[in-house]
């Protein structure tokens, strides 16, 4: 009967720690996407810099443009750029 009771404590002990370890391993897949989306967004602005800096036409590299571009994608890279002619 004791051996049944430890196995049982084990199963659910372990049970637990994998339940807590994917509770906290989301959120840090959201962080992880999060700063991977913000260099992309960055690169990206990068890419417009060069291409526009002939023309004139330059984007500043904060990190607040990088995760607008990043978190959005294309529609945050536009945003970006409208905002640049509006101010």
């Amino acid at each position: 009967m004791d051996r049944i009771l430890i196995v049982l404590a084990w199963i659910v002990g372990v049970l637990i720690i994998l339940l807590l370890g994917k509770t906290l391993l989301l959120p840090l897949k959201v962080v992880v996407r999060l700063v991977i989306n913000a260099i992309i967004g960055g690169i990206a602005i990068l890419v417009i810099n060069i291409i526009g800096s002939p023309f004139g036409f330059t984007i500043p590299l904060n990190p607040v443009s990088a995760l607008i571009a990043g978190i959005l994608g294309l529609p945050g890279i536009i945003l970006v750029v409208i905002l640049k002619y509006l101010l």
